[in-house]
């Protein structure tokens, strides 16, 4: 007795906070609707905002946060630290696989 059955009477054991996340909730975080994010997407590329992934259209909640950091001043425009820290994440989940 295995399969989706059996999972769905264990129900959910971990809860998953996506990194990923749609437009709407991208723009949620910044304050935003999503008729106001959309219509200030291009000004807030303008100013750096991380664009959506290319494959699935979603915004990084960790970009936009240290992007939101920069500038604010709590990271340093030239601070390279969290890049690293991103990256060094993101090696470590694709050799999880």
């Amino acid at each position: 007795m295995g399969g989706i059955a059996s999972e769905s009477r264990a129900g959910i054991r971990f809860r998953v906070e996506p990194r990923l996340v749609p437009p709407a909730k991208a723009a949620r975080r910044l304050h935003l609707t999503a008729s106001e994010f959309t219509k200030k997407a291009a000004d807030l590329y303008r100013v750096g905002f991380p664009p959506p992934c290319p494959v699935t259209g979603y915004f990084d909640l960790v970009a936009i946060d240290v992007w939101q950091d920069r500038r604010s001043g709590l990271i340093a425009a030239n601070d390279n630290s969290a890049r690293v820290s991103t990256d060094s994440l993101r090696k470590r989940l694709e050799a999880i696989g």
